[in-house]
């Protein structure tokens, strides 16, 4: 017997392992199981360049779970080691094997995992002892035992192991008894080795016999050793990607589109990413692509390597070119990763573009599930920006779609402002904003549907990028000030009438929301009220909403609106006309006694304009105060007298719901009392 102390630089280098190497200590079964895939590669490197000429037979990985002995043992039929290689590789921590056959046949090798040299020592997150039984491939070797109990101290002996192979032996300590368990056995190896390139077995398969479940013969392979990813993309359907889709989310719908990565110059890469079905208005979830490193999993927090904009898909991506930390779980920084990130962005857009160019029809129909994906890319990368915005979509309230250069095309004749500026016009929700669509409709205006969960950033974005172009909102003002064409129409209300009636109209507005009462000269068919909300305020109390940046000052604002009365249409004309028969003498008494007031008011601000304010003699002052206070007075007085016909006025109120109702803002109490209200004045 051997004895001797691994070569390591402290006492310590086992805590270190056990606390700080891996992050999750369940990921001592992908290490083993890599290293033994590991092993068995390098075996069938040998046996193509004819170093090996012994019969591969079954190459099987095995794992086995002894609950009594309180073991878990991880098998193989590879290249096994020799009592020198056991003094190298794993007396030497982080002096790896893998490293020196990769060096030696670079050529010829297939995919090796191992990088470290480390991840042997994995085991020791969860073992109190751990056994190596091993035995070379080489002619005349012979079995070893090495041992450990989690010191650097070890033991070297003949062992018994009738053919070439490693056996890992475990023997669990209380804390990890969890992974003696075939049900976390089972979720472990689908979860770190469902793709490994050589068969893994646990435990035996079943099937029904007779009424119950009994035990076969075959082994229970869990793993895919051939995934679709490293297969030719000539030699696959479609059917094959939908397969595999489903096989890595079982319960997701059908993807919209795949993109197979084959690369290998001037880096390696293989994978498939698909769109997948996200529904507009829920919590994105991310985290959907898997990273393999020769189809070891790696992790799903793809971050570094995916642009942010495609976290939204799902898939995998492998490539032994990432540069991982040294236990193998996420991504070290590294150009690399940048020239990847770059590459998988053109991929991507190519593929759309591809798509969009010889299946318009087909894309067209999966726009609203893709626009998601092409917004968010269009506002985070600019290249991505560059290629998309030849395959963008807009699509108009009646289903039509667009290209950015064709929706111009359409719009542009009639959409054009007297400042020159190409005004688009959209909704953000076409049942609540439908008599909106409609007037602009009948104005001979198109209307875009903007009912993303993105479209308010998207909408800023263009404006930046789009050429002397502004975006309205439909319900953003009256119609004919949408686009302003520089035309006017003549008013049948004066100055003082619309002032008269601004207390009649406030008098019945809602008291939790700020209403600023305006008057507009519209076409006698338009609305009699209209409620409009600015387009940059409304915007950005969007933005705020949705968490834009530096935008949250804006969400704090109260809610505020125009109420624009239509001084042309008859109902309005006939308030008014109601208003001058019961108050006018009321009103003109009140206003005679205001007119010199405001007279002198005016005259004495005048003679003062251009004195200090200690030049202004006390009495003028004096008599500029006594002015206010009268002509507050008597303002007041008017404006009581105008609410009050307001407030009792039937039909000032049912315009002002009907405004209300066209915008989705009459509800509850107050939508109940309108729908009385309605039956009465009917």
């Amino acid at each position: 017997m051997q004895t001797g102390k691994i070569g390591v630089t402290t006492e310590n280098i086992f805590p270190i392992i056990k606390k700080f190497l891996y992050s999750d200590h369940e990921i001592f079964l992908r290490e083993l199981i890599s290293n033994a895939v590991d092993a068995t590669q390098k075996l069938k490197t040998l046996a193509n360049i004819g170093d090996f000429k012994g019969e591969l037979g079954d190459v099987t990985i095995q794992v086995k779970a002894d609950k009594k002995k309180g073991t878990l043992t991880i098998s193989d039929r590879g290249i096994g080691m020799d009592e020198e290689e056991i003094d190298k590789y794993i007396n030497q921590i982080a002096l790896s094997s893998a490293e020196d056959f990769l060096e030696k046949y670079k050529n010829q090798a297939n995919a090796i995992i191992g990088h470290f040299g480390l991840g042997f020592y994995s085991s020791f997150m969860v073992s109190e002892k751990v056994e190596i039984v091993t035995r070379s491939y080489k002619e005349g070797s012979k079995a070893i035992r090495w041992s450990c109990d989690g010191t650097p101290e070890y033991t070297i002996e003949d062992a018994e192991r009738a053919d070439r192979g490693t056996d890992i032996i475990l023997y669990l300590d209380k804390e990890s008894k969890e992974f003696l368990e075939d049900s976390k056995i089972n979720q472990l190896l689908s979860r770190y080795c469902h793709f490994l390139p050589v068969e893994i077995a646990f435990g035996k398969k079943k099937e029904w016999k007779d009424g119950k479940e009994v035990e076969t013969d075959k082994f229970n392979i869990i793993n895919d050793p051939n995934p679709l990813w490293t297969r030719k993309p000539v030699d696959l359907k479609e059917e094959d990607y939908t397969k595999f889709y489903h096989d890595l989310y079982p319960i997701s719908e059908d993807p919209l589109f795949n993109i197979h990565l084959n690369v290998d110059y001037p880096f390696n890469l293989t994978g498939i990413l698909y769109f997948p079905k996200i529904k507009n208005n829920i919590e994105i979830q991310r985290n959907k692509i898997q990273l393999y490193c020769n189809q070891v999993f790696v992790t799903d927090s793809v971050e570094g390597i995916v642009p942010e904009f495609l976290t939204l898909l799902h898939g995998v991506i492998d490539s032994p070119d990432i540069p991982l930390n040294v236990s193998r779980s996420y991504l070290q920084s590294d150009s690399n990763v940048k020239k990847i990130s770059s590459h998988i962005t053109k991929k991507v857009a190519d593929r759309l573009a591809d798509i969009f160019k010889n299946e318009r029809e087909k894309f067209e129909e999966k726009w609203d599930d893709l626009k998601l994906f092409i917004e968010y890319g269009m506002l985070s990368e600019e290249k991505f920006y560059e290629k998309a915005e030849k395959f963008t979509l807009l699509k108009n309230t009646e289903g039509k779609y667009f290209t950015l250069k064709e929706y111009e095309t359409l719009i542009k004749e009639n959409q054009t402002d007297k400042n020159k500026n190409l005004i688009y016009l959209y909704s953000t929700n076409t049942v609540e904003q439908h008599s909106f669509i409609e007037a602009a409709k009948a104005r001979g205006y198109d209307v875009l549907e903007m009912e993303g969960q993105l479209d308010t950033h998207f909408i800023n974005h263009m404006e930046t990028k789009l050429k002397d172009s502004r975006f309205i909102r439909v319900d953003g003002d009256t119609v004919d000030k949408l686009i302003e064409k520089g035309e006017t129409k003549e008013s049948k209300l004066n100055p003082d009438q619309q002032n008269n009636l601004t207390p009649v109209f406030r008098s019945q507005l809602p008291e939790k929301t700020n209403y600023i009462v305006m008057f507009e000269a519209l076409n006698e068919s338009d609305q009699p009220i209209v409620i409009t909300q600015t387009e940059f305020l409304r915007r950005m109390k969007d933005m705020s909403a949705m968490g834009g940046g530096g935008m949250n000052f804006y969400g704090e604002l109260p809610d505020s609106y125009n109420l624009v009365v239509n001084t042309n249409h008859p109902l309005v004309l006939r308030i008014n006309e109601d208003l001058e028969k019961k108050l006018g003498e009321d009103i003109k008494k009140v206003t005679d006694k205001l007119e010199p007031l405001t007279k002198n008011k005016a005259d004495l601000e005048k003679a003062n304009r251009d004195k200090k304010e200690e030049e202004i003699k006390q009495e003028e002052k004096d008599r500029l105060e006594e002015l206010n206070k009268k002509i507050t007075e008597l303002e007041g007085k008017k404006e009581e007298q105008l609410k009050k016909f307001g407030s009792k006025n039937k039909l000032v109120k049912q315009l002002i719901d009907l405004a209300l109702l066209a915008n989705g803002m009459l509800k509850g109490e107050d939508l109940t009392k309108f729908v009385k209200r309605s039956i009465e004045l009917i």
